[in-house]
């Protein structure tokens, strides 16, 4: 029992005396520090008192397109952890090839009546993809905040890092190495994010076509493009995404090439674990923490009622530079 306390109590900010109060069903507690508690319970796994079973906490979809990409472990970390701390119970949805699409996923969180959605990472950003179930959400009225770059007129609320200054960031660090050919490996062309990368890099510098390839958010994605461009002459790389950039430090092995006394990686997102790669990971890193508190206010106000505008809140990102990035080699 006085465990269950401590970890409810840190999970909401509270102490334990009004975690006790309000399993016990004591006066005293504000009905969100109430719905908080609650909600910290179903999130950790235990069992409320018999007392309060029939009180529901708030569900909220928290809806991301896949795990294996450590940015999105962590941003669902962020995201829940500040649900709960409203008294509102993050329901993970978790696209898997093959398996449970978007939309089904949608029919799903409408039929258990949910307060509200957060996507992070999905068809939003994909100018040719379905959006028919963003719609429906739109239609019910239901509230949702987006995680990053999305396609226009959806009508929803935003919070994405700055695409352009990340590529500005990237761009600057491997000019000042000396590097003059240098590439990206993006995502698909219908992509929002990797277009606005693509539209800030074509303004620092001389980017040809042929410097420029598409991939699949993978490493192997990555592995593929990176190959084609160091066949090329480029030297340098910008990677939409840590995964990617793993893919492009495999392809230069590959062909016996030195990361970074040859070819200079950089990479997208700072997730977990890019400090201990061989060689540590050069990358910007996208400020989770503060984007996902700030799409987790925004729901929560727009669950309250208020209302709040159709916009696109834009966060700096910060160049970390490691090991994968030198100065370019002499020709």
């Amino acid at each position: 029992m006085t465990r269950r306390l401590a970890e409810v109590a840190k999970k909401v900010g509270v102490s334990e005396a009004t975690v006790s109060r309000v399993l016990n069903d004591k006066p005293g507690v504000s009905r969100a520090t109430r719905q908080a508690v609650l909600s910290a319970l179903d999130v950790l796994g235990y069992e409320r008192p018999t007392q309060l079973r029939g009180e529901r906490a708030r569900l909220v979809g928290l809806v991301l397109p896949e795990l294996q990409n450590p940015i999105f472990p962590a941003f669902a970390e962020v995201i829940g952890g500040a649900l709960a701390q409203l008294g509102l119970t993050p329901v993970l949805c978790t696209q898997t090839k093959g398996g449970v699409s978007e939309a089904d996923y949608v029919d799903l969180l409408l039929q258990q009546q949910v307060s509200g959605v957060v996507f992070a990472g999905g068809l939003y950003a994909q100018a040719d993809a379905p959006h028919d179930h963003y719609r429906q959400l739109a239609d019910r009225n239901i509230p949702v905040v987006l995680v990053n770059a999305a396609i226009e007129h959806l009508g929803f609320p935003a919070v994405s890092c700055d695409d352009a200054v990340a590529v500005e960031q990237a761009w600057r660090h491997l000019a000042s190495l000396g590097h003059e050919r240098i590439g990206l490996v993006l995502g698909p062309g219908d992509h929002v994010p990797s277009a606005r990368k693509l539209a800030a890099a074509r303004t620092l510098g001389d980017l040809p076509d042929e410097y420029v390839a598409r991939a699949m958010f993978s490493i192997e994605g990555g592995h593929a493009a990176a190959s084609r461009l160091i066949d090329r002459g480029v030297t340098g790389f910008i990677c939409a995404s840590d995964p990617l950039a793993l893919g492009a430090v495999r392809a230069a092995r590959r062909k016996g090439l030195g990361v970074p006394s040859q070819i200079s990686v950089v990479g997208y997102d700072d997730s977990a674990l890019m400090n201990c790669t061989e060689p540590p990971l050069t990358t910007v890193r996208q400020p989770i923490e503060s984007m996902g508190r700030a799409a987790v206010e925004l729901l929560n106000a727009r669950i309250g009622g208020s209302s709040v505008p159709a916009e696109e809140l834009l966060f700096e990102p910060e160049l970390v530079v490691r090991g994968s990035t030198a100065q370019a080699p002499r020709e």
